[in-house]
């Protein structure tokens, strides 16, 4: 759909939504795109939206995978590692920059170091630690995020546990994503 209001403006040299009618996509029907046009010039959407351009453009995406999925680059760590890889080895490979040893963020330096007290705190020196422990991770992002825009924090981690879970047959971490 964005290619559409895209174009849309580009062919109408506006971005006021109620100049595209006559230019939607050939495979919308018409009747639907200039319902959509509407909606768009309101000002609960406009509102939204530009909200949206504002977080867009604060908002750094700054994980090293791009797109490649955490799945993909788990896969890739068991064929490399040829053993499953641990959740910090697959949080490294997505959020270190290319070789080097520096995370792409303070953002990230920080929840692994809070993650890593907290499991020094949790587990007494000798005592098994599991991979992941979901509870300190969640507590290390600073929990469930109200708005899980894809940044850094709970959304993301969540669809990394979810991956590592996958993938190393940890079922119990799933229960993250809620």
């Amino acid at each position: 759909m964005w290619e559409a209001r895209d174009k849309a403006t580009k062919t109408t040299c506006s971005p006021d939504t109620t100049t595209w009618m006559d230019y939607g996509p050939v495979w919308l029907r018409r009747d639907y795109w200039e319902s959509l046009c509407h909606r768009w010039a309101t000002g609960p959407w406009q509102e939204r939206s530009q909200v949206a351009k504002r977080n867009r453009a604060t908002e750094k995406n700054l994980h090293t995978s791009g797109s490649i999925s955490y799945a993909t680059h788990s896969q890739k760590l068991r064929h490399e590692l040829e053993r499953a890889p641990t959740f910090l080895k697959l949080f490294d490979q997505t959020h270190k920059q290319k070789g080097t040893d520096d995370y792409v963020s303070e953002s990230a330096r920080t929840i692994l170091e809070t993650y890593d007290r907290t499991i020094a705190d949790r587990y007494v020196e000798g005592t098994p630690q599991p991979d992941l422990d979901p509870e300190a991770w969640v507590d290390a992002v600073g929990g469930p995020s109200v708005w899980l825009r894809g940044q850094l924090g709970y959304y993301s981690s969540v669809v990394l546990i979810r991956e590592f879970g996958r993938s190393s047959g940890l079922r119990e971490l799933i229960y993250c994503a809620a």
